[in-house]
């Protein structure tokens, strides 16, 4: 009995949304049934027929295609009315990354997310915590500008972040902060005053905006990141080097969230011990 009153709502459903969708895309009966190459009599009946038969899969997906939307939405299997390749595109992104400090993109995806939770795995150390020294060092090689006049410009807008209502959560392989203690890979060439200038301010802004600022340690020995960021509910980016690809379907941003979240729970080195830790490593930096 229950499939029968089932098979009815659905074809009562199949109506009211095949309705909805001609009257979005302002398309008559008569037009409808030019797109989809049938008499108007035939669209007719779909709309007014009260039993519980529905179309042949060959006129939902004709009336689907010609109406802008999908045929899972019109046979309510789905709630939402675009089509697979509109899903796709509005779900996931592909933007420029370039080569700067708060590039427009990222500082967007922080106004947009103002409010939530904010979870960051960077490429390298957060710019976010970063000495102007350290700013000057890594990215004067590659500022079009002049360096100071880059990184004043940045400054305003890594302030709003850090005064912003989000909270913020960093997980950091440990192997990161270590070798830039010790000048190694990519930190090689980096004074030891800057380098320990840097573990200062580290240990200072975890101190000062915790709990707003939480860092985590995790041994990439045993776990593994890409560089991601969270942005609360609404989307998860991956960094991608030359790219950024964002996700903003649910399942997604929730698979990103519960891998973000694993890193914390196995973290070695937790927000409260991260000025303890920092004062060991810059102990290392010169006898």
């Amino acid at each position: 009995m229950s499939e029968i009153i089932d098979k009815r709502l659905r074809a009562d459903q199949f109506r009211k949304r095949l309705a909805a969708a001609m009257r979005t895309k302002d398309t008559t009966q008569a037009g409808l049934a030019r797109s989809i190459g049938v008499d108007r009599s035939t669209i007719s009946q779909l709309l007014k027929d009260t039993g519980a038969r529905l179309p042949n899969a060959q006129v939902v997906g004709e009336c689907a295609a010609a109406l802008g939307v999908s045929a899972d939405w019109l046979l309510s299997l789905t709630d939402r009315p675009e089509n697979t390749a509109d899903i796709l595109a509005n779900a996931l992104t592909v933007t420029k990354a370039p080569r700067a400090l708060v590039d427009e993109q990222i500082f967007a995806w922080h106004q947009e997310a103002a409010g939530y939770k904010i979870r960051h795995v960077p490429a390298g150390l957060p710019d976010m915590l970063k000495t102007n020294e350290m700013l000057d060092w890594e990215y004067a090689p590659h500022l079009g500008r002049t360096t100071e006049q880059a990184i004043n410009a940045s400054r305003d807008r890594l302030n709003w972040m850090r005064e912003s209502q989000s909270d913020y959560e960093i997980a950091l392989p440990m192997h990161e902060l270590a070798s830039f203690a010790r000048g190694e890979g990519y930190y090689a060439g980096l004074p030891e005053d800057v380098r320990a200038q840097q573990l200062d301010h580290f240990a200072n802004l975890s101190s000062q905006l915790y709990p707003r600022l939480r860092l985590y340690l995790f041994d990439a020995r045993r776990l593994f990141s890409s560089p991601i960021t969270v942005f609360g509910p609404l989307l998860a980016v991956l960094y991608l080097g030359r790219n950024y690809l964002a996700f903003r379907d649910r399942e997604r941003v929730t698979s990103f969230t519960e891998h973000f979240d694993e890193l914390i729970r196995q973290a070695d080195v937790t927000a409260r011990q991260i000025p303890d830790h920092v004062d060991k490593l810059k102990a290392e930096i010169a006898p």
